[in-house]
């Protein structure tokens, strides 16, 4: 099937640019161009192009801007077309985003052109847009710390928000995310989403444990300097004893 294709930039030149890389690329089809955010919203929701080329940098709603004012749904593969330096770019790449930076050359489209497709031929789908919104979700923060986790369900995508979640445990490759008396699975590691969370929300009491300082009901001593954490639910969890000064430290308080 072809690849129904929406290129968004608000420079002429740009556009026309990708266009005329676009024409010999028989798998292609450019269901339309827009030159500013809010046209590119309306024209994503009205064509659900397969692949957009989106301009980072655009006055009124940038690109971000738009891809945030998306369901998840209408989520498109995305390739990112910027000025940012080397330095900003390394953003999309550590989130498994492609990217041009202008000015590109032939080669260099191709390249990415090459791995979009690759994507959209595998299992994009869930996992690709949960990389992505994670991303828009620390570019939207303003912070390095996650807010929200996207969580994909019976064939359905929906927000879950960090503080709701009362403790975090391994499960194979992935996460188990706890909340009241419910449980979600995300991808990831126990190391990897510690770096994620806010240390001054979040703390790890065991290898196998991340908890949410909010949910702590009360702690009690158990043995060989050991302590039973008892979560706002009633679950009881280990605090090791490796990890309980560091817990001492960010409670200001002895333990």
């Amino acid at each position: 099937m072809p690849i129904r294709t929406l290129i968004i930039d608000d420079e002429p030149l740009a556009r026309d640019r990708i266009r005329a890389l676009l024409a010999d690329q028989q798998d292609i089809i450019c269901v339309g161009e827009c030159a500013d955010g809010r046209s590119a919203v309306a024209a994503i929701n009205e064509h659900s192009p397969d692949l957009i080329f989106l301009d980072v940098q655009m006055p009124e709603m940038d690109g971000f801007g738009v891809l945030q004012a998306l369901p998840p749904e209408r989520m498109p593969a995305v390739i990112f077309v910027t000025a940012y330096d080397r330095y900003a770019v390394k953003a999309f790449e550590v989130h498994a985003l492609d990217y041009l930076l202008k000015p590109f050359d032939r080669d260099r489209f191709q390249s990415t052109l090459d791995r979009a497709r690759s994507e959209l031929k595998g299992s994009r789908g869930a996992d690709a847009t949960e990389r992505l919104l994670s991303f828009l979700d620390t570019v939207a923060a303003g912070q390095k710390y996650l807010t929200r986790f996207v969580i994909k369900s019976t064939g359905r995508i929906f927000f879950l928000k960090a503080c709701d979640v009362d403790w975090i445990e391994p499960a194979g490759n992935y996460l188990t995310l706890h909340v009241g008396k419910e449980s979600h699975l995300v991808r990831g590691t126990m190391n990897a989403i510690e770096t994620r969370l806010d240390p001054k929300k979040f703390f790890r009491i065991h290898r196998s444990a991340i908890v949410n300082i909010e949910a702590i009901r009360e702690l009690q001593p158990w043995f060989h300097g050991e302590y039973v954490v008892v979560l706002r639910n009633g679950t009881q969890l280990t605090l090791s004893r490796g990890y309980r000064e560091k817990l001492q430290e960010l409670l200001g308080d002895s333990i």
